[in-house]
């Protein structure tokens, strides 16, 4: 997609891009645009393509408010990783039984401060968590999160840091029934913006395996299965749709479990996020580091810290527009500290327009999970990432 040929994306209408043009006009850049009609139109299509799931937004993606009464009001629940989500979502009304504690790496106070609160669902890894949890959550559900591969098909892999393996997660189980835990189910994360459905069928197939397991050998049953997140946002790398994915994804479910399957949870973050946001940025400097050089450098004012972390490594590579139209050429984007590993994408070059000038605006399509959170605070003295919503 070259960056000088569209106007807006899959989702914002040419109206909508408008008003995102007169925000410009009127707030410094960076901020990013969230469409909260966008974000309903993809929970609504997840709602109508697993039917039998239940959906657990992942805050982190985007914890606003307007997100998030959005969600609890169209009957979502909530996936948690900190006692600030917790408190941020449980004071807008919504109820502890709504939520899970989806962490695995959790403080001994924060489990008891959830517990406390009426959360009763909690995820869990490795044994220490483990008796943490039934010392300090006594009679909780747990759900045991397993290690899958799949990371060289994710474009921002979730391997190693969480999950165990087929055996320990077999014994933990049956370690939380004898510490008077509730063995609830499984979970895994196949990696975000994940591009191979099959990943998903060799998750569950190991989940089948561990199911088994506990009923034969332990008499344990487990009753949920909690496939992560995962479904893509329109980013550069080209994906299946959503009702790819759910067909794929019921059909190794029944292969596996019959039509009669477990209770089945997902955490939806940016799938649901992330195409309704559009950041605007401005160019703050083009060089060139010889006379001789075949591409430039487009410095904008939004960089790695800014909400753009994601493109370390360059891994998730977002479609960029332009108004200026005309002849392109590659160029390297990078952000505006004194830090040289903010740089966002120098082996993908982007084509920019050769008659792009300093301040000029850059619209960063499909921004709207994962920006505004990861954003610093105050490196090199820039505030945190800015963001409006609309309708």
């Amino acid at each position: 997609m070259k960056p000088n040929t569209v106007l807006v994306n899959d989702y914002y209408t040419t109206e909508s891009f408008a008003r995102i043009k007169a925000l410009a006009d009127q707030h410094e850049t960076p901020f990013v645009v969230i469409d909260r009609n966008i974000i309903k139109q993809h929970y609504d299509n997840l709602e109508s393509r697993f039917p039998y799931a239940q959906i657990y937004y992942a805050v982190k993606a985007n914890p606003a408010v307007e997100i998030l009464t959005l969600l609890r009001d169209r009957g979502a629940r909530f996936d948690i990783a900190s006692v600030y989500e917790l408190d941020k979502v449980l004071g807008l009304g919504v109820t502890a039984d709504r939520c899970s504690y989806g962490n695995t790496i959790k403080k001994r106070k924060d489990i008891r401060y959830f517990y406390e609160k009426g959360v009763r669902l909690f995820a869990s890894d490795a044994e220490p968590d483990l008796r943490n949890i039934a010392e300090l959550a006594p009679g909780a559900k747990v759900y045991i999160r397993i290690l899958t591969e799949g990371s060289h098909t994710a474009d921002w892999p979730l391997s190693r840091k969480f999950g165990c393996q087929i055996d320990m997660a077999v014994e933990l189980l049956v370690l939380a029934k004898q510490l008077g835990l509730e063995p609830y189910g499984l979970s895994f994360h196949v990696g975000s913006q994940q591009r191979d459905i099959g990943a998903w069928d060799a998750a569950i197939g190991k989940v089948k395996i561990i199911f088994d397991r506990l009923r034969d050998e332990n008499g344990i049953h487990l009753k949920m299965i909690n496939l992560g997140g995962g479904f893509p946002a329109n980013y550069i790398s080209r994906t299946n749709d959503l009702a790819t994915y759910a067909t794929e994804i019921t059909r190794f479910l029944k292969e596996d479990f019959g039509d009669h399957f477990p209770e089945i949870i997902l955490e939806p973050g940016r799938s649901l996020c992330s195409n309704a946001g559009i950041l605007v940025s401005e160019v703050v400097l083009i060089s060139r580091k010889s006379s001789t050089s075949l591409h430039r450098w487009v410095f904008t004012d939004v960089g790695k810290f800014s909400g753009l972390i994601e493109t370390l490594g360059e891994a998730i590579k977002y479609p960029i527009y332009t108004e200026k139209q005309g002849e392109s050429e590659e160029a390297v984007i990078a952000g505006p500290t004194c830090d040289s590993a903010d740089i966002m994408y120098e082996d993908h070059k982007v084509e920019l327009p050769l008659d792009l000038q300093i301040g000029d605006r850059m619209y960063w399509f499909s921004t709207g999970a994962y920006t505004t959170t990861y954003s610093a605070i105050e490196f090199n003295g820039f505030p945190p990432l800015k963001q409006f919503i609309i309708e």
